[in-house]
């Protein structure tokens, strides 16, 4: 059975990726279940990169994703939007949140996080629980988890 998650209003935002198949992964995931995505640039690969594509197959719709030039636009055009940091550096789980439809969630880049900046500038930072001694999970997983979440939360799964 399938269903239309079109109305999910959630939003996924990943601040300048830097490995195209996780970008593309996550893109096929926000692709079935419903989510919009956002990519702050610069990212450390082309969008025609051979190893993007090779992942993403034919869920990339590039009129779909909506791209900023830098981390100031991205917050300049969301300031009245609520936006949740997922970050190793956090000391609230997910799963103690509750997430509202239209939440942006911002994901930094896979081999730096996001600068301190971007830690001041958000109210809302989370983590995703691991065993001690874990330095963090992949991103597309992480996204995935995090997804399955809010469809949760919002009764869709």
């Amino acid at each position: 059975m399938t269903q239309n998650h079109n109305d999910l209003g959630l939003k996924i935002a990943l601040f300048e990726p830097d490995i195209p198949q996780n970008t593309a992964a996550i893109i096929r995931t926000c692709a079935c279940l419903g989510a919009k995505l956002e990519i702050i640039e610069p990212c450390g690969f082309l969008l025609d990169d051979k190893r993007l594509k090779r992942v993403v197959m034919d869920y990339m719709d590039e009129k779909e994703i909506k791209f900023y030039q830098s981390a100031d636009i991205f917050f300049r055009e969301n300031h009245k939007n609520r936006i949740i940091l997922m970050t190793t550096k956090a000391s609230i789980s997910y799963a103690q949140f509750k997430f509202q439809k239209d939440d942006t969630i911002l994901f930094g880049r896979e081999s730096a996080g996001v600068p301190e900046k971007v830690h001041k500038t958000v109210d809302n930072r989370l983590k995703i629980p691991m065993e001690n001694n874990k330095r963090s999970l992949n991103l597309a997983s992480s996204v995935a988890i995090i997804l399955a979440e809010c469809l949760k939360q919002t009764k869709w799964i």
